[in-house]
């Protein structure tokens, strides 16, 4: 079992860090200027860990970050730890969803709609091309000059990039900040949006409500691992002995509710040996 780190230990790359850091306007501010290159304005406080749902019957989405600027561009950036081989996809369903609710009912025309940016920060190279950033319009195959004006840009930051002398230095040195956020690396940057993000990222580090908030998601994390593995051999009891014969209302109720993994287990390996119910309902 991997340990859990401390909250000190955490670096911006860790979503719940990076949510708490960013759910500052100024912090966000930064680094969306650091990312664009550019300076950004925000109209509001950000939006962590903002749910997007157009259904109940559609998958929802939780957006690390989401912001709008002062000319109604929106923005949401993630930050993602850990191999996913989907991302392409997923940022293109964030940007359907996140659409859906830029445009209000009754709109005339769709030139009202936000132009939007779907940041992905990964610390691996989706791509393997080395780049710090990939920066992706929709384009004519041909017909290469010409551009999609629909206003949705998608952005994949690696952290791990090698292209340092095209790459802005400011960005290089966001994207080694982002795995690790430490005072040394605060010290030796040249940037002072990312020292002011530093400043942000200390102040979540020593908060005792931060540090409270940090502990309930791991016992929260934690307990939902528990159930998740108390309700997988739940259900394979259940399929060993329904293999045998069909298991009635009251014993499959009980199976499916006991959340004890020892008690689970010794079932588990009751129904694997038994030859009828009747077996197992004695010995259980």
């Amino acid at each position: 079992m991997t340990k859990k780190k401390p909250l000190k230990d955490l670096s911006l790359m860790n979503r719940f860090l990076f949510a708490e850091v960013m759910d500052n306007p100024e912090a966000c501010q930064d680094m969306l200027s650091i990312i664009l290159r550019k300076d950004i304005h925000l109209t509001s406080m950000p939006q962590t860990e903002k749910e997007h749902r157009v259904s109940p019957l559609i998958r929802s989405i939780r957006m690390d970050v989401f912001s709008m600027s002062e000319e109604g561009t929106a923005y949401d950036v993630e930050a993602q730890d850990s191999w996913r081989d989907d991302l392409e996809k997923r940022s293109r369903y964030y940007q359907s969803l996140m659409d859906t609710s830029l445009l209000e009912s009754g709109v005339d025309s769709y030139n009202e709609l936000n132009d939007s940016y779907i940041i992905v920060i990964t610390d691996y190279d989706i791509f393997g091309e080395g780049k710090y950033c990939y920066t992706f319009r929709a384009r004519c195959d041909e017909a290469g000059n010409v551009t999609l004006k629909d206003g949705a840009v998608r952005i994949f930051l690696n952290t791990h990039g090698t292209n340092d002398a095209e790459a802005p230095k400011e960005l290089i040195e966001f994207l080694h900040y982002m795995e690790h956020s430490t005072d040394a690396a605060a010290e030796h940057a040249d940037s002072e949006r990312m020292k002011r993000i530093h400043t942000w990222v200390r102040k979540a580090k020593m908060s005792e409500a931060v540090g409270m908030r940090y502990m309930r998601e791991l016992e929260e994390k934690s307990m939902a691992r528990k159930e998740g593995r108390a309700e997988g051999k739940a259900e394979f009891v259940l399929k060993l002995l329904s293999s045998i014969e069909e298991v009635p209302e009251a014993l499959k109720l009980k199976i499916q509710n006991q959340t004890d993994e020892a008690v689970l287990l010794k079932w588990l390996m009751l129904a694997a040996k038994a030859e009828s119910l009747e077996d197992f309902m004695k010995a259980m």
